[in-house]
């Protein structure tokens, strides 16, 4: 690690310890140079995620997006926001675990439902409805039925 101090090459490590919960390590250094110390943090490099639209066009994933969906699903229900970011959280990670670096949004959308029909039934349809885009009643019902026939 290059000193920010005198530009030196090499350093070492005094100490070391995790650092934003487990997310990254602090690391202690001292310049062999100079002898000043400063500190570095080590995180894993996370690839993006590039999102494939419906019609076409792609953006990298944003979990605000998927949060605010939910967020709006659930409004005016029992479940609490907290709960709603660890969803989110979960979505995340579990993209940034599968191998697949481009996704479509109907994928996310479907992460989205599974979750929320545990959690939430009313959030599920609130969800589904706009995700699904019902165009009458009867799709919407054919919906209802689904969930009723699960229990």
């Amino acid at each position: 690690m290059k000193c920010p101090f005198c530009g030196h090459p090499e350093s070492k490590v005094i100490d070391s310890r995790p650092a934003d919960e487990n997310a990254s390590i602090r690391r202690r250094r001292e310049c062999l140079a100079c002898g000043k110390r400063f500190t570095t943090y080590e995180t894993v490099e996370c690839l993006p995620i590039v999102v494939i639209k419906k019609d076409g066009s792609r953006q990298s994933f944003d979990r605000q997006k998927v949060l605010r969906g939910m967020i709006r699903a659930c409004e005016k229900r029992p479940v609490s926001l907290a709960e709603l970011e660890h969803i989110a959280d979960e979505i995340e990670q579990e993209l940034q675990n599968s191998m697949e670096r481009e996704i479509r949004t109907a994928d996310i959308g479907e992460k989205v439902m599974e979750r929320l029909r545990s959690v939430d039934q009313v959030a599920y349809v609130r969800f589904a409805s706009v995700y699904r885009q019902f165009k009458d009643i009867d799709t919407f019902m054919a919906e209802l039925n689904k969930l009723l026939a699960e229990k």
